[in-house]
């Protein structure tokens, strides 16, 4: 479908074909009309489906019209990273570059200066504020934030939001919000907790799905099973043999992330790390060289794996298996994004994360090829997920007093 079918303004179709956009993606073509109607929505789509223009593209085709208060905040977009809140927001600037609509990003990692600019934007009533969960809490309660006459209402990446902890948050700032208001959810997943938050601040809704898409076939993914020792030497042979250029390396601990960095350093690589313990002009800094060339390797946490859209990443690797299939998809989905078209995914499986593997392969209705590793580093296990399956607890593991305890899931990168 073409966008002039959707009957948007022809001042937000300029700012799209300037943009070069002409044709909608699905998840477009199915959640605009709804949003356009004013009805709210609960969208399934996952990174890489266009899903960010699915919601800002009716927004601003709506407020352009001039029937919203112009010192109102008429819609507030939640996202659960700051990377995240900063790509909306320069897809909001793009999009709105010939309509008379203004935004701002408040996100957290600034210093005093960039809070209090935040501060006016919400104080002079910006029409779209991007912002992460915590800081717009934190200018909630210093008084400066009136959502009494917002008009839309929108949760990005829901399903994250809620892992990293932020239900509490999302709901004060509902509270916040008139009766009236459009409320507009997106996930990537469907678990029994965003059925439930949709039930609770849902209005009617529409729901739209992209089934959770599988990789693009133009990924190879690939696998080295090894001992969690070999990982490291067999990382660097690879690289000394194949000169990385555009490569991203995922560890699902900070920790790990640094330790990798460093080694790789060490073994003269040009490689830096991503990770939330970077003030955001470090980060800001570190994606840009990125993705101007000037980082050969960038080793980085889960908070790069969605909503960032980086072009041309030519390897991804899996230092360590994801958590689960979905963030699987997510990692490995950074490749094969630009214009080459192709992209190469390999995963790191020491024993323990054996069955994760196989998890991963029933998901996607594959077998991934595994990798040969020569006989120089030593020998191998084989590739035994059954064998490796965590044995069921007993109920001698719940004695009072027991050391072993269940963890509780949601530490951030």
């Amino acid at each position: 479908m073409n966008f002039e079918e959707l009957h948007l303004e022809e001042s937000v179709l300029d700012g799209l074909y300037a943009m070069n956009f002409h044709e909608t993606t699905p998840i477009q073509e199915l959640a605009i009309p709804f949003i356009l109607a004013g009805k709210d929505l609960m969208g399934f789509a996952q990174t890489g489906t266009g899903k960010t223009a699915a919601y800002v593209l009716p927004i601003i085709n709506r407020l352009c019209r001039g029937v919203y208060p112009p010192e109102a905040i008429n819609a507030v977009i939640m996202a659960p990273t700051r990377e995240l809140a900063q790509q909306i927001d320069q897809q909001i600037e793009g999009f709105s570059y010939y309509v008379p609509v203004s935004a701002v990003a408040i996100y957290g990692g600034t210093d005093g200066i960039a809070f209090a600019q935040q501060e006016r934007g919400l104080q002079m009533g910006a029409d779209i504020v991007v912002a992460t969960p915590g800081r717009l809490i934190s200018h909630i309660n210093m008084g400066s934030v009136d959502f009494s006459k917002t008009s839309f209402f929108v949760l990005d990446e829901a399903d994250r939001m809620l892992d990293m902890g932020f239900y509490d948050d999302i709901m004060q700032i509902h509270k916040l919000l008139p009766p009236e208001c459009q409320i507009i959810m997106f996930s990537a997943t469907m678990p029994p907790k965003i059925r439930e938050l949709a039930k609770l601040i849902l209005k009617n809704p529409e729901e739209v799905s992209i089934a959770i898409a599988r990789p693009p076939e133009s990924i190879t993914q690939t696998a080295y099973i090894c001992y969690e020792t070999q990982k490291l030497p067999v990382l660097i042979d690879l690289f000394k043999r194949s000169n990385p250029q555009h490569t991203l390396i995922f560890s699902s601990r900070k920790v790990k992330v640094k330790e990798l960095t460093l080694y790789l350093k060490r073994a003269g690589f040009n490689v830096k790390a991503m990770h939330s313990d970077l003030d955001q002009t470090e980060r800001e800094q570190v994606m840009r060289d990125f993705k101007n060339g000037h980082i050969d390797i960038l080793v980085a946490t889960d908070v790069v794996s969605r909503g960032i859209d980086i072009v041309d990443i030519s390897l991804v690797i899996n230092f360590d298996i994801p958590n689960d299939c979905e963030d699987y998809v997510h990692r490995i989905g950074r490749t094969a994004r630009g214009t080459k078209g192709e992209g190469l995914a390999i995963t790191f499986v020491a024993p323990k994360e054996q069955p994760r593997l196989k998890e991963i392969e029933t998901f996607l209705g594959i077998e991934i090829y595994k990798i040969p590793i020569d006989s120089s580093f030593g020998k191998t296990p084989l590739y035994e997920p059954e064998k490796h399956k965590a044995k069921p607890l007993d109920k001698r593991d719940f004695k009072k007093g027991g050391k072993n305890r269940i963890a509780r899931k949601g530490v951030r990168s």
